[in-house]
């Protein structure tokens, strides 16, 4: 039995409503629920949650799978505020240990005292940015892409609690251009290779 928590970090604020990722959120929750052998959990971020809840349904999973919108290049207040309580709250207690040095050597180690070693996570991320930005010469991200730009500090984050990435998936130009129905459809081919990564 294999023990999935699925978190949909976007929330309603000012001419955002979230509508895509609550799609997401839904359809992936649909995805792994319908599957043999898996259980889910799952949170948004633009509800009520108990920090202490929270931290137990980390502990519990395999796979943590975020979705979220990008706001000003960086996570959503209200997820970035998630973060911030609920790893907190996780400190001694399943999330992390300590920041991993020794009071001997504190020059090393540093991001080694995660205690979610084993567990994986995978991370969706939407934008108006279309994805040239991201890979032509002389465009807004200078050929950096997401998860090596915006992303990098988040999938540290992970890292230091001791997860491991399995994948990424990002929507771009989700504003001007998106053809949701299209986009839905590239989002089923990737669940369905990542069921095939030894995770179901």
């Amino acid at each position: 039995m294999k023990h999935i928590f699925i978190i949909n970090g976007g929330h309603q604020f000012a001419h955002s409503g979230g509508k895509f990722n609550e799609t997401l959120f839904h359809k992936t929750v649909d995805y792994f629920t319908s599957l043999e052998d898996i259980k889910v959990k799952s949170t948004k971020v633009g509800e009520p949650y108990d920090a202490k809840e929270e931290v137990e349904k980390f502990k519990w999973a395999d796979l943590v799978i975020y979705h979220t919108p990008i706001w000003w290049f960086q996570l959503p207040f209200g997820f970035k505020n998630y973060i911030d309580v609920v790893f907190t709250e996780g400190h001694q207690n399943g999330i992390y240990k300590s920041d991993g040095r020794s009071s001997k050597n504190p020059d090393i180690n540093y991001g080694t005292g995660g205690l979610m070693h084993g567990k994986k996570y995978i991370l969706t991320t939407s934008w108006n940015a279309p994805k040239t930005a991201f890979t032509l010469e002389n465009e807004f991200f200078d050929q950096k892409s997401v998860d090596e730009g915006v992303m990098f500090g988040f999938h540290k984050m992970n890292s230091f609690a001791g997860m491991e990435l399995l994948a990424t998936h990002h929507f771009h130009d989700m504003e001007k251009n998106a053809d949701v129905p299209l986009e839905l459809e590239k989002y089923n081919t990737f669940l369905n290779e990542v069921s095939q990564l030894q995770i179901v």
